[in-house]
């Protein structure tokens, strides 16, 4: 296997504002022999994540900055197509935090098995993976949404915010979500349940639209998106009040310091918790939340959605279209088939 060639995609430069394919460069290389305890994982899906954009940076930050002129890595489900561990065989099906690449060479310890049984492979970098642990546990531990209580969540159509909505609704809530397109307005509120949805691209008062999706007020904001989404919505917060923070989209291309509301007169006023949060904190109880996601969607109250683009030479275009709304769901890309 070492003749084969391995393409790979590197970062050959930080983006100023938003990312370009120039940023990224391809390379033909071959593949390492594999060594004692050692995997040889062919890449089946792998995942583009908007936290991605931050790593781009040299800058200090929850998880180190890619280098410049190396593999990009991310969430990645593979096969294991030659093996030198005796917890592993041939044809198992893996995920770990692999290479935008055909090939890797990894320790065993450095990936997982997927039960092929519970679900399609896909769901293990989706609803059942980084994202569906995300909404569950951002959600549930930080927002603890009540019966009644109206939950808004910003990036709705998104792999994370569809799921937010659900769970909310399951738990009894009034769901408001913000989207960016009458496309995803629609799948929200028609095939996921929502109450009600919101297009930012095309209402000219998010202020007063919001007030009129939530008349009651809001009991909790799944953030997603930062910006003047996020003043909006917070504008509007009922007392005692709980925001996850789970990601700024909205802000992570832009070139100078945002500077926006001082809100924190806002929490203060309303005894409201605003709590950003980072999905590996709860690693020690994934399964939990994957266990009770996977029931959720066997029972038919959880559906989610998926974004496949096909060939590792697209994976700078699938990228590149987590900052222009053009997924909705899970953004995966497909490099070989199992």
């Amino acid at each position: 296997m070492s003749e084969a060639v391995n393409n790979q995609i590197l970062l050959s430069s930080r983006p100023v504002g938003v990312p370009t394919r120039d940023n990224f460069t391809f390379i033909k290389s071959s593949i390492p022999e594999v060594n004692d305890n050692q995997l040889l994982i062919r890449t089946l899906y792998l995942s583009v994540d908007p936290y991605m954009r931050g790593r781009m940076n040299d800058q200090k930050s929850y998880i180190p900055p890619f280098q410049l002129d190396q593999v990009i890595t991310g969430g990645v489900i593979g096969e294991v197509i030659e093996t030198k561990s005796s917890e592993f065989q041939v044809g198992d099906v893996v995920l770990g935090l692999l290479g935008w690449q055909n090939y890797s060479v990894v320790d065993a310890g450095e990936v997982q098995k997927i039960d092929t049984n519970i679900a399609p492979i896909t769901t293990a970098l989706g609803v059942l993976g980084m994202p569906g642990m995300t909404a569950y546990f951002g959600l549930l531990d930080i927002g603890q949404p009540q019966a009644g209580e109206t939950v808004v969540v910003s990036g709705a159509a998104g792999a994370v915010g569809m799921l937010v909505g659900q769970i909310a609704k399951i738990k009894g809530a009034r769901v408001v979500g913000i989207a960016g397109s009458e496309e995803k307005v629609q799948y929200v509120t028609e095939e996921l349940g929502f109450d009600a949805a919101i297009n930012y691209k095309t209402t000219p008062n998010m202020q007063l639209a919001l007030e009129k999706a939530c008349p009651n007020g809001v009991d909790v904001y799944f953030d997603n998106v930062g910006g003047p989404i996020s003043d909006a919505v917070l504008s509007l917060i009922n007392q005692g009040a709980r925001i996850p923070l789970c990601g700024q989209i909205s802000l992570y291309n832009s070139e100078k310091q945002d500077i926006g509301p001082r809100i924190q007169v806002q929490l203060l006023k309303k005894t409201a918790t605003m709590k950003g949060f980072l999905v590996t904190q709860y690693t020690d109880r994934y399964h939990e939340g994957m266990t009770q996601m996977a029931q959720w969607i066997k029972e038919g109250k959880i559906k989610y959605s998926e974004n496949i683009v096909e060939g590792l030479e697209n994976v700078p275009e699938a990228f590149l279209g987590l900052f222009t709304g053009e997924n909705t769901g899970k953004q995966l890309v497909k490099v070989s088939d199992c």
